[in-house]
């Protein structure tokens, strides 16, 4: 299984982008879902997750800009992303919480940049 993470672009600081990351069901049932991301240079890290009960909690880097959130019926895990700042470029991948390495996807690139 891989989790396929989409949506990503460049965007002017202050901008917004959402993610989406399809999901197998069996896979979003059971799981909580995560969020991560790797700039350049730099070790991935995590930036979200949400539980299957929709429980959510953060990073403090991106608290109060993103939110992540779950469609039951697309079966998707999102992540909204506002008021991005340069320090937000990076690779954004999808996984579950704990990671299982086997559903790395390619991830989507985000660039912010004036």
């Amino acid at each position: 299984v891989q989790l396929q993470a989409s949506g990503g672009g460049l965007v002017q600081p202050g901008g917004s982008l959402r993610l989406s990351c399809a999901v197998s069901g069996s896979v979003f049932r059971i799981n909580v879902m995560g969020w991560y991301r790797q700039a350049p240079g730099k070790q991935r890290e995590w930036v979200a997750s949400i539980t299957s009960g929709g429980r959510t909690n953060y990073a403090e880097s991106v608290k109060g800009r993103f939110t992540i959130s779950r469609d039951n019926a697309k079966i998707t895990v999102d992540l909204q992303m506002n008021s991005l700042k340069p320090d937000d470029t990076a690779v954004y991948y999808c996984n579950t919480l704990p990671i299982r390495a086997s559903y790395w996807g390619q991830g989507t690139q985000v660039t912010v940049s004036s």
